[in-house]
């Protein structure tokens, strides 16, 4: 039994629900030490090697865009990736092909079942397979993703308690 624990925790410590956790944290505490995100602004990422490597070409690079950037990607992970753009856009396209595509419905349909049947069990097997590497590709580079958005985000706040004197608190 004792082992058993030992094992899930030890995976459950990898998975992706405990990294986006760790993440949400991270931005949380940021979020709450961070009582004015305006003394971020014109700070430089140069001090910090770990802020500096996630720079971007087109960024400048201040703290108070990395604050605002982590603090958007939390509310992704929450809420999910919602842009009132695409939505609209999704809307209208839909309007679209609903009005143009009782003709063309039939002649899609008949088309795409004959080129679903010419595919073999075993190049079936093939895309499984390769959907599931796919997956594994996708799901440790999120992982990865996670860990340094996480650091950034632990680096942001031990900086800003630095730059208002505040380093020692909470430590």
């Amino acid at each position: 039994m004792m082992m058993q624990l030992l094992e899930t925790s030890n995976t459950q410590k990898n998975s992706l629900f405990n990294a986006m956790n760790r993440f949400i944290g991270a931005v949380n505490n940021m979020d709450q030490t961070v009582m004015v995100p305006s003394l971020l602004r014109d700070v430089p990422l140069d001090d910090e090697r770990v802020m500096s490597s996630l720079k971007s070409d087109e960024d400048e690079g201040d703290m108070y865009s990395y604050y605002q950037l982590l603090k958007s990607i939390r509310r992704d992970i929450e809420w999910g990736v919602r842009c009132a753009a695409a939505d609209e856009r999704r809307k209208e396209s839909m309007k679209i092909t609903r009005t143009h595509s009782s003709a063309s419905t039939s002649s899609s349909s008949s088309s795409i079942s004959s080129s679903s049947s010419s595919l073999s069990s075993e190049e079936e097997d093939e895309e499984d397979e390769d959907l599931e590497k796919q997956f594994q590709f996708h799901l440790t580079g999120l992982q990865g993703v996670l860990g340094k958005l996480t650091q950034q985000a632990n680096s942001l706040t031990k900086r800003y308690k630095q730059e208002v004197g505040i380093g020692g608190w909470g430590q």
